[in-house]
């Protein structure tokens, strides 16, 4: 999953002195220039934050010593911890913020994530003139429109192409390669850490729990991955590139999203009987016109076909997926997290600013609309598994439930050697809302017959 604010991913050594061991990365020697070739003064740019995206920015940044952009500040807490060998003497080391935001940077880079204290301090780095570059997703999906306002009413620029999809070029491509053309269709795996879990399972056998422990033990999850599994992480993305993207002005709380951890290894052997795999979807379909537009959207695990993109992105990479009027739909792909892959966004933003003075703003470059709604009401075909202590009547009696509720089922499934006390199989239903599906399923819910509670994910046919 892309790194958010928590940055994860395996920690780096110290980036090592100029004439350290060999094999290092070695770092320009301690001169300040703050010129480039052509004798144009530099962007002097500000870090905020030195964690793993940090230190990654950092060596970019100092590497190219002859490009338009000079690292004049580094920020974090705790910096004496921090520091590390082999950067410029003229870059400055501070754990007080107000030393970055009252000096003569062109451009501060905020990588601490979270919505404060990031937010007031991207706010008072546009007040006084500085442009702002943030991979901070959770910011951006909930302020995102007003912050970027706020840069253009002030002649800067704000640029987050890094808060999606890490080193994949997402928002640029959507809204430069794309401008011409009308989206109404966003959709893709956008959480590594999920994305690496159910890929594990699926490949190995492996429970739920035990690959969440592989990916934590690689670094691809958190101690408390709740951010990733339950959806939350791959929501916000989504909300940008909504906004960006289909131009419709949503909240994170306003897109329903369900966690991964019901997904069992079974579900993986019924869903290839299917011709299907399991995937963590984020979608978002923009429908209607005018003042009629809607927005149906969703992140949530959901059974994909073996024939599609999605079924065969692999690990923790990441897959956008635009869909427009005009040129169909168009993939990316790569690794969404990382400190490397999300560092090359971060300076990628970082060279835009310094090759345009006009305060473009790249991920809102149209008008927004607000949608009359936004529900995750999707009407798809879907795949119910049950797991129950088993009777004669027992399909009779949920085909029953179905009925009442005008479902219709398309097959039963049902692997044998399991033990009758806790017998699992599978039933596929007929494309139905999945609003309505819930209200059958609270009632086969009251039924005697469960071992678990039934697992309900839809089948996305694209």
């Amino acid at each position: 999953m892309a790194p958010s604010s928590r940055e994860k991913s395996k920690k780096r050594p110290a980036l090592k002195a100029r004439h350290g061991a060999a094999g290092k990365t070695k770092l320009p020697a301690n001169k300040p220039d703050h010129k480039n070739a052509a004798g144009h003064r530099k962007l002097k740019v500000a870090l905020v934050g030195f964690g793993t995206v940090g230190r990654s920015v950092a060596k970019l940044l100092c590497l190219d010593v002859h490009g338009p952009l000079v690292l004049t500040h580094i920020f974090n807490r705790n910096i004496e911890k921090k520091k590390v060998e082999g950067f410029p003497a003229h870059i400055r080391w501070t754990d007080d913020i107000e030393k970055v935001i009252s000096s003569d940077v062109d451009v501060m880079v905020e990588l601490i994530g979270g919505i404060e204290p990031a937010g007031e301090w991207i706010r008072r780095a546009l007040r006084v003139g500085k442009s702002v570059v943030t991979a901070n997703k959770l910011l951006i999906a909930e302020s995102g429109p007003q912050l970027a306002e706020m840069a253009r009413q002030m002649g800067r620029r704000l640029e987050f192409g890094a808060s999606v999809a890490g080193g994949i070029p997402a928002i640029i491509a959507i809204q430069e390669g794309l401008a011409g053309d009308r989206l109404h269709r966003i959709a893709g795996i956008l959480n590594g850490t999920c994305n690496y879990i159910l890929t594990k399972m699926e490949a190995s056998g492996a429970g739920f729990d035990a690959a969440l422990k592989e990916a934590q033990s690689l670094g691809f999850a958190e101690a408390d991955p709740r951010d990733d599994v339950e959806g939350f992480d791959a929501r916000a993305k989504l909300v940008i590139l909504t906004q960006a993207g289909l131009r419709l002005q949503v909240k994170p709380n306003e897109i329903p999203c369900w966690p991964i951890s019901a997904v069992e290894a079974i579900d993986f052997l019924y869903a290839h009987d299917l011709r299907c795999s399991i995937r963590q979807i984020s979608l978002a379909i923009k429908e209607g016109t005018g003042d009629g537009v809607r927005l149906l959207a969703a992140v949530r695990p959901a059974l994909v076909p073996l024939s599609s993109l999605v079924a065969h992105v692999q690990g923790s990479q990441n897959l956008v997926l635009a869909s427009g009027e005009f040129a169909g739909q168009i993939a990316l792909s790569g690794y969404g997290a990382g400190g490397d892959p999300t560092a090359v966004a971060v300076v990628s933003d970082l060279f835009s600013i310094a090759r345009q003075s006009a305060p473009v703003q790249a991920g809102y470059q149209a008008a927004m609309e607000t949608p009359v709604s936004v529900s995750g009401d999707f009407t798809v075909p879907h795949y119910v598994r049950f797991v129950v202590k088993d009777r004669p009547g027992i399909v009779a009696e949920v085909a029953a439930v179905f009925a009442k509720f005008g479902i219709g089922i398309d097959a039963l499934l049902q692997k044998p050697d399991f033990a009758r006390t806790a017998l699992p199989f599978i039933i596929t239903l007929e494309a139905c809302s999945s609003a309505i599906l819930d209200q059958a399923l609270q009632e086969i819910n009251s039924l005697d017959f469960h071992v678990q509670t039934p697992l309900c994910l839809p089948i996305l046919l694209t």
